[in-house]
This record gives structure tokens, sequence and C-alpha cells, in this order.
């Protein structure tokens, strides 16, 4: 494959404001380690994106905007036609500045404090905090488990099903006929959805991932909302910006409403709509190559498990560029393992107590693999001293 992009180009972050890089103190209690965390890239963004930044930039005008004006809805528009084959009417999109302010407003219009979330589990930690911190109780279910599924949405303070499409931490790409029972179920059940599909434009080749918009009745009294971003995909989380779909026009309005009031959102950043512009319209041959990198970079992952870790069975995501690794057959104790991996290696990998799964690491390849290869031969080498099994 001729490639036209260099994703084996090493940037350094250190002193950038990095959350992942100079932040990483905060969680693992030093700043001299590697860190494999959260799920930002070391990648620049596309070339076509930081063009259109920098003419925007060199305008020098900087005033109020409206997410309404201008390219931002069409190209939205376009990209699901194209990518995802998906009909979108720009009339149904609402804006807000991140994915999770998205969800906020959302469990405070649908639901209320001692209400019901289900979630499937392991449980992005966003989720969590967000449903915790507004005093609502989180249903976890397993992945898969469509039985524990239908009976947390039948206890009768259920009041939404919270999805992560394509899964976090898992990488799991929902089947058409599992989107298709859990739109059954909500509808059975009488609760609302919330699909947060910020991974969908990393799948990899073989796999499909289909907008809930496919599932989901429009009209009113149709509680349903779909949420996302190009920040993940493209690498510009740093800009803000996100935008949904809610399915019912009250429901819509009432959105917008506390947006531009409650949260006082009534200019968006204007950088944000020149990135989801440039990247929807220029950049998907710059996405196809960081998928095909990615999916290269997995590889290496699953041979250096399988060849360092008898007993470790392990398969590439089927989205996206986190590594979700069960290290439940060696036995290891979660605390010795960070430990280890932190004083030993000096490296920084999630552990799996994160998202409600001990046994596991989620460990972000999203970097040059370089520097992913130095990653998973720390994993080895410390799970290598530590099994017990």
């Amino acid at each position: 494959m001729t490639t036209t992009y260099d994703f084996d180009r090493e940037i350094p972050r250190q002193g950038t404001w990095s959350v992942q890089w100079d932040g990483i103190a905060d969680r693992f209690g030093v700043s001299d380690l590697l860190p494999f965390t959260i799920s930002d890239m070391d990648f620049a963004s596309p070339p076509e994106v930081l063009s259109a930044l920098k003419e925007r930039v060199d305008h020098g005008v900087f005033g109020y905007t409206d997410w309404r004006l201008g390219e931002f809805r069409a190209a939205i528009r376009d990209w699901y036609a194209t990518r995802h084959d998906t009909a979108l009417d720009i009339e149904t999109l609402v804006y807000a500045p991140s994915v999770l302010s998205q969800l906020s407003q959302l469990l405070q219009m649908w639901t209320e404090p001692g209400d019901g979330v289900v979630v499937h589990t392991p449980t992005y930690d966003g989720f969590r905090k967000a449903i915790t911190g507004l005093g609502r109780e989180l249903r976890g279910v397993p992945v898969g488990d469509l039985g524990a599924l239908d009976a947390e949405l039948a206890r009768p303070d259920s009041r939404m099903l919270l999805l992560c499409s394509p899964h976090n931490p898992t990488g799991r790409v929902w089947r058409e006929e599992e989107l298709a029972e859990f739109a059954r179920l909500a509808e059975r059940h009488g609760v609302a959805v919330v699909s947060d599909e910020i991974h969908a434009d990393l799948v990899t080749d073989g796999h499909r991932h289909l907008p809930w918009l496919r599932f989901a009745e429009p009209g009113r009294g149709r509680r349903w909302a779909l949420i996302t971003s190009g920040t993940k995909a493209f690498n510009f989380p740093a800009l803000s910006g996100s935008y949904g779909v809610i399915g019912d026009p009250d429901e819509r309005e009432e959105f917008i409403r506390r947006m531009q009031t409650g949260e006082g959102l009534a200019s968006p950043a204007v950088l944000s709509l020149t990135a989801h512009i440039a990247a929807y319209r220029h950049g998907g041959a710059w996405l196809d190559e960081l998928r095909a990198y990615v999916a290269g970079t997995m590889r290496m992952v699953e041979e250096r498990l399988r060849d360092g870790l008898p007993g470790v069975t392990w398969t590439p995501p089927e989205a996206g560029y986190l590594a979700w690794i069960d290290l439940r057959p060696l036995g290891i104790d979660d605390t010795v393992l960070q430990l280890d991996l932190v004083e030993t290696e000096k490296v920084a990998i999630m552990p799996g107590t994160v998202y409600g799964q001990p046994g596991f690491v989620r460990l972000n390849v999203g970097c040059p693999r370089k520097k992913a290869e130095r990653g998973v031969e720390a994993l080895v080498r410390a799970a290598t001293r530590l099994r017990v099994a």
C-alpha cells in the first residue's frame, strides 16, 4: 500500500499541556512515565485540517459564530451519506462543546435523581462520572447479555439506555441484529436511548458501524439521541465541539434552548467548526491510512502477546486504537501489576478497574509504532515476572 501520510513521525508532546503526557502524575503519582492512557492520539491532525485552521487563523477575526450558518451541517450530512450510507436531516442536528456535555444535558432532560441508567460493562469511565455525578444510578449489564439487558430495562425506574457504539473499552462493533433488539427493548420498556458514536469512524476493515439513526423512529414522543464528534477520529479534541441528532423536534428545541441559556453556549468555537468541515470534506484519505496503520500496530500487539504471554488469548478490537487485554489467566493482582509497570517499566497503562473490570488493562496504541512496541514489551515483561498461573 502506497502511503501519503507519515504516522511513524514522533512529535514531542511534553510541555503542550497534554493530559496524557504532562498530566500523568495526577493519576499515576509520578511524571516520568511513557503514557498509553487517555484516548487521544500522538499523531498530528490531517494536514488538510491544519491548512484550514491556519487559513481561518490568518483571517484574524474571531467574532461570535453560529453553527447553523455555513457548511458545518452540510458537511456532516454528506459524511454520513458517503461514509455510513445513512441519510441525515440537517434540521435534526444539535451542537454542544463535547459529547459528555450532551450526555449531561440529556440525562437532566430525560431522567430524575435516583433513576437508573443502563450501560454495558465494562463501562467508559466518563459515563460513570456523568451518571453518578448527577445522582442517577448506573446499572451495568455485560456486553452481549441480552437477557440481563432486558431485565435491567424492565425495572420501573430505569429511564435510559446509554449505548457506546462502537463500545469503549472493548472495541466491539454492535451487529445489526443487536441494535435492532436494543431498539425493540427500549420501545417495549419505554426508556430513552442515547447512543455515543464518537468511535464510529475508527471501525476496522471487515466490520461496519451502523448509526442509531437506522434503528430509531423520528417524531414527537420519541426520546432518543445520537451524540458524536469528529474530534476522536481526526484527533483534535482540544478544539472541543460535538454534534448530535435528536429525533423529537420539541426535545431538540429544548436541548438547544438549554445550551443557549443554562449553559451560555451562544457561540461555538469557530476553530472546531473549521476543523470538522475540513475533516469531513477532505480528511477521508488520511482517515483510511490511519485506520490501516493502527490495524498494523494491533497485529504487532497480537503477535507479541501470543509469543510472550502463553495463556493470554487476545485479538485486535473491531474498532479504535485501544487494546483491551484480558490478563486474568495469569492470576496477577491488579495493584501489583500497576506498581511494577510504574516503578520498574516506567510506563502508564490504564488498569481495567477504571472501567469496572479487574484483571484487564487498556493500552492506547494511537501512536507511532515504535512507541507502541515499547508499551507492549513493557507489559509482557511485567506480566511475565508477576504471573502466578
